[in-house]
């Protein structure tokens, strides 16, 4: 036997073959477990998405029935309270684009447009007293904005404050109507500057009642805010009680009047079966959520206004900041005019109606 000659060379050799033999498992074993893993990732990701489908489908479907089920409910109960409560549209429809715009229409000369605010419609100014005293000497457009009163919101479109101007100007050039004084109320007032600042319609003039214009915090729009989120608001809307809809719908009108007490014509001619219904609840949650970002982008827009501008708000409103919206507004729109009520609250189309008269009347006469 001749000893084992473990040379320097041989063992170099030795651990060159055994680093490739070590890499080249290694490489297999790796292919093979990433092949794997892929493998399994694309099979639960496929059950996943399958699973998340369908939850998504039995989600909406079930949202669906829930919100059909309880129109049919509310339906039944006001049709079953009597005939008092079954009311038809006081005004005609102008059609936009397949949509059947409700609008109150009285009186002849110069054309004045109301646009009411939100959780409201335009039946508003008419309990007021407001579309009959202008009718006497004006021509008077009330519209009830997409979602509130007769006026349908599809969803199919966001309907913003642009959007809901653009609505505005369609249903006013299928009515003839020229150089428009535009008067809007609260979330109105939104809809009456995206309109002015947007050009295409000449119009005579603004007056704007206890608007918000600048971006802040409402308390009112933060707790129905969330009612705007596609298929919770729906659930929620549709798993409250019709009548508790319509007690909150009530309980709602106290701040808005406030300090005034909420008058006796408004308790007895509002349709609050109307505004508790799931429409135009989706629609307050809806213009609610989108305030702060309407105001946003429209704010820039306001010292080069050339319209006119009559700015109104009390000075005890207690939904909107005077200080902070109408006040700041009037510095920020070269030669706007501005009338604090002292002691009324939001609603001052009630409580100061010969006033906001005489702001229309005023901006008529200029030009």
């Amino acid at each position: 036997m001749f000893p084992f000659d473990s040379s320097r060379q041989t063992r170099r050799r030795v651990r060159r073959s055994l680093d490739r033999t070590t890499r080249h498992v290694t490489r297999e074993l790796t292919r093979s477990l990433e092949s794997t893993a892929k493998a399994v990732t694309r099979a639960v990701t496929r059950s996943t998405e399958q699973a998340i489908r369908e939850t998504r489908k039995a989600t909406a479907q079930s949202v669906k029935q829930t919100v059909r089920h309880t129109e049919k409910v509310v339906e039944a109960a006001l049709g079953s309270t009597g005939p008092d409560i079954v009311r038809k549209p006081p005004g005609q429809f102008v059609t936009v684009d397949g949509l059947p715009v409700h609008c109150i229409l009285r009186g002849r000369g110069r054309p004045v447009v109301l646009v009411h605010g939100n959780g409201t419609m335009a039946e508003d100014f008419a309990i007021c007293g407001l579309i009959d005293r202008l009718a006497v000497r004006y021509r008077v457009i009330a519209i009830d904005r997409p979602g509130f009163g007769y006026t349908a919101r599809p969803r199919h479109r966001v309907w913003t404050a642009q959007a809901q101007a653009v609505l505005l100007h369609r249903v006013l050039e299928q009515l003839d109507v020229e150089r428009p004084l535009v008067v809007g109320h609260s979330w109105g007032t939104i809809v009456a500057l995206a309109l002015a600042a947007d050009g295409r319609r000449p119009l005579r003039g603004l007056v704007l009642l206890s608007g918000s214009y600048f971006p802040g915090h409402r308390a009112d729009a933060a707790l129905i805010a969330p009612l705007a989120v596609p298929g919770f608001g729906d659930a929620a809307r549709a798993l409250m009680p019709a009548k508790m809809s319509a007690s909150l719908a009530t309980q709602s009108f106290r701040p808005v009047f406030w300090p005034q007490a909420v008058p006796a014509r408004f308790k007895a001619r509002f349709p609050i079966e109307i505004a508790a219904a799931a429409t135009q609840a989706r629609a307050v949650s809806e213009d609610a959520a989108s305030m702060n970002a309407a105001v946003t982008g429209l704010q820039r827009r306001y010292p080069g206004l050339t319209p006119p501008v009559s700015i109104l708000a009390g000075d005890a409103d207690a939904i909107v900041k005077t200080s902070e919206q109408s006040v700041r507004l009037h510095t920020t729109i070269p030669g706007s005019t501005l009338r604090l009520l002292p002691g009324l609250g939001h609603m001052i189309h009630y409580g100061a109606r010969l006033k906001v008269e005489r702001a229309i009347d005023d901006l008529m006469k200029l030009r």
